[in-house]
C-alpha cells in the first residue's frame, strides 16, 4: 500500500490477515497448529495416554494438520476410534477456525450415531479449536465426555499424532507438490477410503480397521445368540 501513496497501519494489516485465515511466515520456525488458550474452561484428561479401547464408539480421538499448496496452506482434520484406528470423521479446510474440526466432529456422530449409553469419551490437545464452546457444547449435546491433554505435549494424543503421521507419509509427501486446496481434498477422501476398507494395520493384527470392527460386532451377535 505504501507503493500506493496509502499508509496502512500494522495493526490493520495483523487484524485483516487474522479475519482471512493468513499467516505470515517467520523464518526459521515450522507453522503451529496448536494454538492453547489457557484463559479458556478446559476438561480433564481422562485417557492418561491410554488410546486403547474395549470396542467401537468408546474413545474417539481428534487432531489436524496442514498441508503446504502452491495456493496457501490447507488444513486437515481427523477423528480417529481407537478401537480399531478408524477414520470415522474428517473436514479439509483453507483456515483453521473451529468451525472446520466441528465439521469433522458432526461427520462422525451421524456417521458413527453414538448413544449416551456408550460412556464415548472424545480425547483431543489443548488447541483453541477443540476447547472453544462451540465444540464442547456439541459434544455435551452429544452426550460424548470430553477429554483434553497437557499443553505442548504430543505424547498426550500420540495416537491421532500417528495418524496424521501416516496421512503425510503415504499422501502428502509420496504425491506432492499440491496445487490447490481441491487437489489436497479429493486425495483425502481417496486416502481415508483405502484406509479405512483396505489398508492392513500390524496393532490389530494385520487387518483394515473396518473388518477388525466388522468381526467384533459379528462376536457380539453370535454371543447373544447363544445366550
Amino acid at each position: 500500500m505504501m507503493r500506493e501513496g496509502e499508509s496502512v497501519a500494522r495493526c490493520t494489516v495483523a487484524r485483516l490477515m487474522k479475519d482471512m485465515g493468513l499467516r505470515g511466515v517467520i523464518r526459521g520456525k515450522p507453522v503451529k497448529t496448536t494454538v492453547s488458550d489457557r484463559a479458556a474452561p478446559c476438561p480433564l484428561d481422562r485417557v492418561n495416554r491410554q488410546f486403547r479401547a474395549p470396542k467401537p464408539n468408546a474413545l474417539w480421538l481428534s487432531d489436524f494438520t496442514y498441508v503446504a499448496t502452491w495456493s496457501g496452506f490447507v488444513y486437515v482434520a481427523f477423528v480417529i476410534d481407537a478401537f480399531a484406528r478408524r477414520i470415522v470423521g474428517w473436514r479439509a479446510s483453507r483456515t483453521a477456525h473451529a468451525t472446520f474440526v466441528l465439521d469433522a466432529l458432526e461427520q462422525a456422530l451421524h456417521a458413527r450415531r453414538p448413544s449416551r449409553s456408550d460412556g464415548l469419551v472424545h480425547h483431543s490437545d489443548r488447541g483453541v479449536q477443540y476447547v472453544s464452546i462451540r465444540y464442547t457444547e456439541r459434544l455435551a449435546a452429544a452426550g460424548v465426555l470430553p477429554s483434553v491433554g497437557s499443553v505442548g505435549d504430543s505424547y498426550d494424543n500420540a495416537l491421532a499424532e500417528t495418524i496424521n503421521g501416516l496421512y503425510k507419509a503415504e499422501v502428502i509427501h509420496r504425491c506432492g507438490p499440491w496445487r490447490n486446496f481441491e487437489a489436497v481434498e479429493f486425495a483425502t477422501l481417496e486416502w481415508v477410503d483405502w484406509f479405512n476398507n483396505r489398508r492392513l494395520l500390524e496393532p490389530i493384527g494385520n487387518i483394515p480397521p473396518a473388518e477388525a470392527e466388522q468381526r467384533w460386532w459379528d462376536e457380539q451377535e453370535q454371543a447373544a445368540i447363544a445366550a
